[in-house]
């Protein structure tokens, strides 16, 4: 070795500068350094590939592929070598490549451990699982190491997994695998916990349960100690795959005598108590109960073991919350079972009254009274209510004030009767006057609360947040009952309660989502940036940012919003990849298929399919026929109209829908129900703008046709099959669009901190659906003429001529439903229109999808028009009949132009109303506002007005693009 390191030393001083410059992102630098490296030692392989890196970075990737696969044929052998290139090939998106160079590699160097490991590690990174296996034994077979031969059995288990038969996986791989551990554990060379891991899921898998339990139970079972109470979960899990609720029943027993304060195990002791009850079970004369001891198998001895269990609590250092719990959950499952109050276990309202006394100051008691307030009758709510209010420390106020909390337990204890008071529907019973005092108490108490936050650090939360929040709710059910002051209200509160707590995601995220219902997305971006949402987080709160950024016509915002999105899901192909590979280093075994199945579960999921979907849509939008030709634009996305690459049958819903707060009661709050409807439609809008993308992308396929009426050539050059697949695409269309406005007759209305509800609504009432499907018939139309030429073909250009007719009037019409004012004064209250500026996005993107066909008619009719001009010179007459569709043409291109000025004209009259509107001088008519939130009330509406004229101008800017490739539309 110190041989080979001297050998190679001064190559890596010569190479050392160029990796420096690559470490500091000097692309330009590397290459120029490599550049000189390469003129003094030609043969020096790891510069070449060194020197591609550089490219790659560079953006010049065919040059650094070119490179690459100089080296990679030379089948290097030197570590420099190999190492560059796998990073190169990472960066290229290829990981295959690495394979082809580790086989090579491992062909010249057949006895290195290093090379071998290498390969297997290549092939996990494209999910090559027979090749693991082999690569795996070949290892073991060179260096006679444990977790060698443990990578091809969990290879044997990937494939299984993998397999589409079933029947194989169970019949095949998972017995060899077995068979493969079988023979290590006679041999007695099981060393390590993940060897017995990697066991027990091979069991599992084939479900010999049983056999499970035995190596658990057995000596092997003494290796599982990294995890806390590891063999005892894992004994349980059989337990109830088995069956064996005897077992089940005294291990939980057991396990709760050690710690009462384990829920899990008081849910599967109840489970086995009523198990055993059913099944009549009694506990043997002579023997043990059971392999774990003593069994209960009564509703007496589950009664006296949770009894016990509170008295021995009442001895314990510190309170826990587990027993008391554990009695609530033992009345609400013999209620259950219809035997209320036989065994005296006490009124639930007494005892979730004597909790709320123990743990009452601590934040989780509401979430842990929550699960039990079925219990209480309703008549019963207020005087629950009240008689929590009774034991709260508040200080003594005078006869009209409220009465104050002193110190922090004090607010948690009344917060969580705030919190339960909403959860009970009280607030939901009072009229608008008592509703509005309420939310003048809490903004009371929730500035009394700050006193005592503040030492709170930035990034903590104040103690009493949560009042602001729920007052927020309570103006919001105002505001859905027509009270269009208490929106700006809560936008008031929600930004003072920001100023003092500016870590709070809960205000952010209702923030986010207020201000999009009023059309506003200005504001959005920085709130959204500023929760720092990480990794999965773009994908189960993403859609609260692009549902609405491109909608309300913040095209840049939009853009880069997607980008945040796509990156992540791009970059989990590679992660997760390396994921894997960490899990085969450490022995993690179990982790792996749960890794593959994150990476499905991401790549299959609904709001990835969407984002791609409408950054293509907008990127179309934004540069096509604009800054680049659309087929250009379509090329670059590598879009075709064959080919769908969404999958529809395995579509994963990720959307976290219950990220906000609730406290509503059940029937208020976000149902599962809802969650269906919400994927359904969410599904069928994501079809309809599918479709609508890969009928776009179909239209530089269909080109000019040279030869009309041969048939033949026309089939050759593959284009007929092209006008088929775009008319196969408008059928699709056409059942995408009927299935919407099926589901939208249902009328469904979401709650409102529930799911947001998609465009197809405005899409189908405002005329765009109309206006782009007969769009695509147009193109179908103009398709036929190019085939049949201009001679015989009156009727199809008289089709086409009222096509062009009809297609002004709709886009008129669509016009007409983007006129109004986009914020207005109403008594004093200021209202929005979002539903205009919406309407006025699917203008702008009918109107580019009318300019996308129109150069598709422009290239069919150019030829046409030369060709007639020709035949006039020739014949030298001056009366060469033109034929109608020309002049069709020429209109529809001139209404078109005046349409799009006259949209562009009403814009800028949109924009100087909205720069005079002085909305600092609106008195709003609510006496609610105090002095110290009247100016949060100056900064929203700044906000809101600021936002709508950055849409308006976007909008405009985008519009005045358009209107220029118009103007070049003249045949």
């Amino acid at each position: 070795m110190a041989a080979r390191g001297h050998v190679q030393d001064p190559n890596d001083r010569r190479l050392r500068p160029i990796y420096d410059y690559l470490d500091n992102g000097n692309n330009k630098m590397a290459i120029q350094q490599a550049d000189k490296l390469l003129k003094k030692h030609k043969d020096l392989h790891c510069a070449k590939v060194l020197k591609a890196i550089g490219l790659q970075r560079t953006g010049k990737q065919d040059e650094a592929y070119a490179l690459a696969q100089e080296v990679a044929a030379l089948e290097p052998t030197d570590d420099n070598s190999l190492q560059a290139l796998t990073i190169l090939y990472r960066e290229m998106h290829r990981p295959e490549l690495v394979t082809k160079l580790y086989e090579a590699a491992v062909k010249k160097v057949p006895n290195s451990e290093e090379y071998h490991s290498h390969l297997f590690m290549a092939y996990a990174r494209v999910g090559e699982y027979k090749k693991m296996q082999q690569a795996g034994m070949a290892l073991y077979k060179i260096v006679p190491k444990n977790p060698y031969y443990f990578w091809s059995v969990m290879s044997l288990i990937m494939q299984s997994i993998s397999a589409q038969d079933e029947n194989l996986s169970k019949t095949m791989f998972l017995p060899l695998a077995e068979r493969m551990v079988e023979k290590m554990v006679k041999e007695d060379k099981i060393e390590a916990e993940a060897e017995v891991e990697l066991y027990y899921m091979i069991l599992e898998r084939l479900e010999k349960y049983k056999e499970a339990l035995d190596v658990v139970r057995g000596k092997l079972g003494e290796k599982l100690t990294s995890e806390l109470q590891s063999r005892e979960n894992k004994c349980m899990a059989m337990y109830k795959k088995l069956q064996r609720w005897p077992e089940c029943n005294a291990l939980a027993r057991r396990l709760l005598l050690k710690n009462s304060d384990d829920w899990q195990f008081y849910i599967t002791y109840f489970d086995s108590v009523f198990q055993l009850i059913d099944e009549s079970w009694t506990p043997p004369a002579e023997e043990e109960h059971s392999l774990e001891g003593e069994v209960h198998c009564s509703i007496e001895q589950a009664v006296n073991f949770i009894e016990e269990r509170i008295s021995e609590e009442s001895k314990s250092s510190r309170p826990l919350r587990g027993p008391y719990l554990a009695k609530l959950e033992l009345i609400r499952r013999l209620r259950r079972r219809g035997c209320n109050d036989e065994y005296k276990l006490g009124d639930p309202e007494e005892l979730m009254f004597q909790y709320f006394k123990k743990f009452g100051d601590k934040p989780c008691c509401f979430t842990d009274l929550k699960v039990f307030v079925d219990l209480l009758p309703p008549s019963q709510y207020t005087k629950f209510i009240r008689q929590l209010l009774d034991v709260i420390p508040l200080a003594a106020a005078a006869e009209n004030e409220v009465a104050l909390p002193g110190d922090i337990k004090a607010l948690q204890q009344h917060l969580c009767v705030v919190q339960l008071s909403r959860l009970l529907g009280i607030y939901h019973a009072m009229e608008k006057k008592q509703k509005l005092a309420v939310v003048r108490e809490l903004m009371l108490r929730y500035r009394h609360g700050l006193e005592f936050g503040k030492s709170c650090l930035k990034t903590e939360l104040q103690f009493s947040d949560y009042y602001c929040l729920l007052a927020v709710h309570l103006l919001l059910d105002l505001w859905l009952e027509g009270e269009e002051a208490a929106v700006w209200q809560c936008l008031t509160l929600l930004e003072e309660g920001l100023s003092h707590s500016p870590s709070n995601a809960q205000f952010k995220l209702l923030l986010i989502r207020i201000y999009c219902r009023l059309g506003a997305f200005e504001p959005v971006s920085e709130l959204y940036s500023s929760l720092d949402a990480k990794h999965i987080q773009h994908d189960t709160i993403g859609y609260l940012l692009t549902r609405y950024a491109g909608s309300l016509g913040h095209y840049a915002a939009a853009s880069q919003s997607c980008n945040f999105a796509l990156r992540f899901f791009h970059s989990n192909q590679k992660d997760t990849s390396e994921y894997i590979i960490q899990a085969y280093k450490y022995g993690a075994f179990e982790k792996i298929p749960e890794f593959i199945a994150f990476r499905n579960r991401l790549n299959s999921s609904l709001h990835f399919a969407q984002v791609r979907t409408e950054r293509m849509l907008l990127d179309l939008l934004l540069e096509a026929n604009i800054s680049t030709s659309l087929e250009e634009s379509i090329k670059s996305m590598s879009l075709s109209p064959e080919e769908d690459d969404i999958p529809w049958k395995d579509l994963r819903d990720n959307r976290d829908l219950t990220v906000l707060f609730s406290w509503d009661p059940k029937d208020r709050d976000i149902s599962e129900e809802h969650r269906k409807l919400s994927l359904e439609e969410e599904t069928l809008w994501l079809r309809i703008r599918s479709l609508t993308l890969r009928l776009v992308s179909g239209l530089p396929t269909l080109g000019h046709t040279i030869q009309p009426k041969n048939s033949e050539k026309t089939a050759e050059n593959g284009v007929s099959s092209k006008i088929d697949t775009i008319r196969a695409l408008l059928q699709q269309l056409e059942a995408a669009v009927d299935s919407g406005k099926k589901f939208l007759e249902q009328k469904i209305q979401y709650p409102v901190l529930g799911p947001p509800p998609t465009r197809m609504a405005g899409f189908f009432s405002n005329g765009s659906c109309q206006c782009q499907t007969s769009l695509f018939y147009l193109v179908s139309d103009i398709y036929e003429l190019d085939t049949n030429g201009l001679e015989d073909s009156a009727e199809i250009q008289e089709r086409i001529g009222n096509s062009f007719k009809s297609l002004v009037e709709r886009l008129t019409d669509l016009f007409n439903k983007c006129k109004g004012d986009l914020i207005e004064v109403r008594d004093g209250t200021l209202k929005t229109h979002p539903n205009l500026l919406e309407n006025l996005v699917f203008f702008v993107e009918t109107i580019s999808i009318a300019l996308w066909v129109s150069s598709y008619c422009d290239s069919v009719l150019r030829p046409f028009k030369s060709n007639l001009q020709k035949k006039k010179k020739k014949k030298k007459e001056s009366s060469v009949a033109m034929p109608p569709v020309f002049t069709h043409f020429l209109d529809y291109v001139t209404e078109l132009q005046t349409l799009t000025s006259n949209v562009i004209d009403h814009i800028k009259g949109l924009e100087i109303i909205l720069t005079a509107l002085k909305l600092e001088e609106l008195s709003l008519k609510d006496t609610l506002l105090l002095q110290e939130e009247k100016k949060f009330t100056k900064t929203v509406q700044g906000k809101v007005q600021s936002s709508y004229h950055h849409s308006v101008q976007e909008i405009g800017e985008l519009l005045k693009k358009r209107l220029d490739t118009i103007k070049k539309l003249k045949i």
